[in-house]
């Protein structure tokens, strides 16, 4: 007997295990720090508010790219910061293998003015964003250069999904 996993509740059976099979966990949603919703949706049309790279509350890395924080470390914050993203996407869309594709992720990038490399740190969202989503996860882009992030984050991640109708 086969169960109805959307039905039953449970968490997406597919995206989850390829995150449990990239060595992955999709954290739970954290609540937003202001009057507004980690996730909105209308129709098959799902707005997820800007996530930063929180682990169980706290801040991964704090500073600028280039400066404070490494390349290497402001990847592992896109990543991060995805995942937290894809946890309000869950709870808004109620399964993540109900997604079909992604109209736009942004990512903002905390640097000096003379730090360049912006797209490489929103390449690591963007890979992982391509290895949970196979047949649906490309998407349009902008990686943009800030002066500073809320909790003096390096990166913050936003996402726009469609879903199945």
């Amino acid at each position: 007997m086969t169960m109805d996993h959307e039905k039953a509740g449970l968490p997406s059976p597919r995206v989850r295990g390829l995150l449990l099979t990239l060595g992955h966990r999709l954290p739970s949603p954290v609540p937003p720090p202001g009057p507004f919703v980690g996730a909105i949706r209308h129709g098959a049309f799902v707005t997820v508010s800007g996530q930063v790279p929180l682990v169980d509350g706290d801040v991964l890395h704090r500073g600028h790219v280039g400066v404070d924080v490494s390349i290497e470390d402001a990847q592992a914050c896109a990543k991060c910061a995805l995942l937290n993203a894809m946890a309000h996407l869950e709870t808004a869309a109620g399964s993540l293998d109900e997604v079909i594709g992604f109209p736009r992720l942004a990512g903002y990038v905390a640097a000096d003015a003379r730090f360049t490399q912006h797209g490489r740190v929103i390449d690591a969202a963007s890979h992982l964003l391509l290895e949970l989503f196979p047949d649906c996860g490309l998407h349009a882009r902008i990686a943009v250069g800030v002066s500073s992030l809320p909790r003096g984050v390096p990166v913050e991640i936003e996402l726009s999904a469609i879903l199945r109708t």
